[in-house]
């Protein structure tokens, strides 16, 4: 595979290990790279400016944040939906799942605990 391999891991798994850069061979700017580059190019362009308009981007990320930890527990078997853990994070007492709802509930703690470190303490890095 060009872009790296996978290797076997002692525990059964396996790992992606990517190849380093600068990619060998070099990567071909043909005509159908441009496209997709310009492609990509005006999306990121409205997706800012939609951004723009977004009138609290603190809860944007709140709700991304919070269909994310479902969707990264779903992967791990964890059956709930976004609904059931706000409906969780308002009363906690009123929901069929409580023990699935506060593990993605932790995810999102989790989530933020890391974001706001990121803001206050370190900055991103790859250490």
């Amino acid at each position: 595979m060009r872009a790296g391999t996978y290797i076997k891991q002692a525990s059964g798994y396996r790992a992606f290990i990517p190849k380093a850069l600068p990619p060998d061979p070099a990567l071909a700017m043909d005509a159908e790279m441009v496209r997709l580059l310009a492609e990509a190019s005006l999306g990121l362009g409205r997706l800012d400016g939609v951004g723009a308009l977004v009138p609290n981007p603190e809860l944007f990320v709140a709700m991304y944040v919070r269909q994310e930890a479902v969707l990264s527990s779903q992967i791990e078997g964890t059956q709930c939906t976004l609904e059931e853990v706000l409906k969780y994070e308002l009363d906690p007492a009123g929901v069929a799942q409580p023990a699935e709802i506060a593990e993605v509930v932790n995810y999102v703690g989790a989530m933020n605990h890391g974001l706001a470190r990121l803001a206050d303490d370190f900055p991103l890095s790859l250490g």
